[in-house]
């Protein structure tokens, strides 16, 4: 395919994020305004002040309040997988595209995810305190359980799942699994063992992963049931997202199910890249929190750096959205007009024309042109009640070589000019 010339952009990357990809950005003659440390109002007043076509986050949260900042915003980048800091129905509602990169940092949030699994096993972060206190306890450290012939439990196989599983391999654990898509033939694929719920899974284990993306339906998935179900003496690992996990009940289990805990993320966040920090849980003796660094290694910012700067250069060359996370994967439409026709001006116009007077909604639209530039077709995917009289009309201009419309509603209904 022909290489398409980028159309220059001003792009706000607020957040840390790839030098190289920042170097691609302006090669390609981007202006890029480069300051991860905006947030809130800082982020909002830059903004407006930058008036961006292309905004770059990774854990900044975009509110609504912030697009209305700026109406050129066209493009919101999360350089990461998760999008729940980013109000996706604001910008939906305002037309700005919203698109992530999955995948990318998997291996550097298992990576995180089996340091604290050993990190707990083996009370490392303990062993340092104590020994830069000044206090040699051998004894007291000396009674970790090992992981090999252990159980680790997963709660969702997406990416960093199916990475957790090749680790857990590694160290010679058994792998039970749960996610909605699994099935007994992926299971079996993956070497691992399926589980009806993840009830099934708390029960099995001896050690729980959630991997699972924050969503209304994951919001508390590990609850009071759920933690009452994990072995006493189980340990339960969350790097996808504080908001899966009930941290009332987590409190309770603690203590009346003897847990060990590894967090990463956590409900509360601070929102500032650096600062004061408290919470309930953070000074628990079996509760090992780390800064919500899951996917911060120099690898993983590469690599999603790479992807950030794909989905930019994509958008700019062609105007389509890579890896877009809030078209509609489902329209409106109820019929598919196909208008085969001249490549001159004004003949789509014309037919947009007809299509309106009959209060035709376009949901879906593209006009292909063929090797030599003289004929086109246009696919109008429209939402109306179907006239015959408008196919017509379309019909009846003199540079439109054939019409056609199907209704995507009623198979057998169709229509030709």
């Amino acid at each position: 395919p022909p290489i398409l010339a980028e159309a220059p952009m001003k792009v706000l990357v607020a957040d840390k994020f790839s030098e190289d990809g920042i170097a691609t950005m302006r090669t390609a003659r981007h202006t890029v305004v480069d300051d991860p440390s905006l947030s809130g109002e800082d982020l909002k007043t830059a903004l407006k002040q930058e008036s961006p076509a292309v905004l770059v986050v990774r854990s900044t949260e975009v509110t609504s309040e912030m697009m209305d900042a700026n109406p050129s915003l066209e493009l919101i980048v999360r350089a990461g997988a998760g999008y729940d800091t980013i109000d996706v129905a604001a910008a939906s509602r305002r037309g700005i595209f919203v698109a992530n990169c999955p995948g990318k940092n998997a291996v550097a949030v298992a990576e995180l995810a089996f340091g604290l699994i050993l990190a707990i096993d083996r009370r490392i972060a303990d062993n340092v305190a104590e020994a830069r206190a000044g206090h040699w306890n051998k004894g007291g450290f000396s009674k970790a359980a090992g992981l090999k012939g252990r159980t680790l439990g997963l709660i969702g196989l997406g990416n960093i799942g199916t990475e957790m599983i090749r680790r857990a391999e590694a160290f010679g654990m058994d792998v039970i699994a749960w996610s909605r898509s699994l099935t007994d033939e992926r299971a079996a694929e993956l070497g691992v063992e399926r589980a009806v719920s993840p009830i099934e899974v708390a029960r099995a284990a001896d050690v729980v992963s959630i991997h699972v993306a924050s969503t209304p339906d994951t919001k508390r998935m590990v609850d009071e049931a759920f933690l009452s179900s994990m072995r006493p003496g189980s340990v339960l690992i969350n790097t996808s997202r504080g908001s899966i996990v009930d941290e009332a009940a987590l409190t309770e289990a603690l203590e009346s199910n003897d847990l060990w805990v590894g967090l990463d993320v956590f409900e509360g966040e601070p929102a500032a890249k650096e600062g004061a920090f408290s919470h309930p849980l953070a000074g628990h003796p079996r509760v090992y929190l780390t800064h919500h660094i899951g996917a911060s290694t120099e690898q993983a910012t590469a690599a999603i750096g790479d992807e950030a700067v794909r989905i930019v250069s994509v958008y700019a060359s062609t105007g389509v959205v890579a890896n877009c996370v809030n078209i509609a994967s489902q329209t409106a439409a109820t019929h598919m007009l196909t208008v085969r026709h001249l490549d001159k001006v004004g003949v789509l116009a014309s037919v947009l024309d007809e299509m309106r007077k009959s209060n035709w909604n376009v949901q879906e639209m593209e006009n292909l042109v063929f090797n030599g530039g003289v004929a086109a077709c246009a696919r109008i995917r429209f939402a109306g009640d179907m006239h015959a009289a408008t196919i017509e009309r379309i019909d009846e201009n003199p540079d439109v070589i054939a019409v056609s419309v199907i209704s995507l509603t009623e198979p057998n209904e169709t229509n030709h000019g």
